[in-house]
């Protein structure tokens, strides 16, 4: 039976106590401040990346993994035995995570390295990850396993809410003058990710209202379907996340287990601190 091990970016929010017992390899996506650049998962997580951006006033920029490291996920996947490798990315649309993969694939020659678009970020490509992870480890051959990450796709849906826009206007995301009359006004942005890509789906007044919404979006996506995974997601902000959590398990059925974990700091500075969100992964 061929070894397969699957090789990922840090966009994918899953922490190490999950991929490790899965033998997950994580790349990391890099932020980079003035004097200092840090590894997503080994130096900084989103705790620290906000203390900095606090404490010093400035706002970092991101960069995806270079293909050399790479090249070393991917020789030390082939150390450890594998005869192939999976390596899911986040989405081409916000990072040449992919490109740089694809690049250091092309260098092992006579390898088996499939490198796949997720489409997606944080536990939208983590399910995938987790999925194909989980079905290596069981032995499944490498059509099963992408056959299977195609038809997971389309069956993901994530939506967050943000309680500031102090952050985005930091970021130079916004003008800084809307975000204080915004922030004046209650007003909460409500995000979704479409065509691979974090976008603003509408806005809201009072973080309650933010909240509600959540849910409601929950429950329209499952309108005619069912939940069969959740993780949840958050910046800095694991209560009002577990809030969330128990607000949906009121309103519909969810499953009891669920994921829990940082939204990574390589999205978090996309968003800003304070972020809560839910990924669901729907039947059909």
């Amino acid at each position: 039976m061929s070894k397969t091990v699957i090789v990922t970016d840090t966009n994918s929010s899953l922490s190490q106590a999950i991929c490790e017992p899965l033998d997950i390899i994580q790349v990391p996506i890099h932020i980079m401040f003035e004097d200092k650049t840090y590894l997503t998962g080994v130096n900084v997580d989103d705790k620290k990346l906000f203390q900095i951006i606090d404490q010093q006033g400035i706002f970092p920029t991101t960069a995806a993994p270079s293909p050399n490291a790479f090249q070393q996920a991917f020789q030390q996947a082939f150390d450890q035995g594998a005869d192939q490798v999976v390596c899911i990315c986040c989405s081409s649309q916000i990072s040449a995570t992919y490109d740089a993969a694809k690049m250091a694939a092309s260098e092992f020659s006579g390898k088996t390295i499939v490198v796949v678009d997720s489409l997606q970020l944080t536990l939208a490509e983590g399910f995938q990850v987790l999925k194909a992870a989980e079905m290596a480890k069981q032995g499944a051959d490498l059509d099963e396993i992408l056959n299977t990450i195609e038809a997971l796709k389309p069956r993901l849906h994530v939506y967050g809410a943000l309680p500031t826009l102090k952050y985005l206007a930091m970021g130079g995301r916004m003008g800084k003058m809307a975000a204080g009359l915004a922030d004046t006004l209650n007003i909460k942005p409500i995000l979704t990710a479409t065509g691979g890509k974090l976008e603003l789906l509408e806005k809201v007044r009072t973080w309650h209202k933010a909240r509600t919404r959540l849910v409601e979006l929950a429950m329209e996506t499952a309108k005619e379907t069912s939940i069969v995974q959740i993780g949840m997601f958050h910046v800095n902000n694991l209560d009002g996340t577990l809030e969330l959590y128990k607000d949906l398990t009121k309103a519909l059925a969810v499953p009891e287990e669920y994921l829990l974990e940082e939204f990574t700091p390589g999205l978090s500075v996309h968003a800003g601190s304070g972020v809560i969100g839910y990924v669901l992964v729907t039947a059909d």
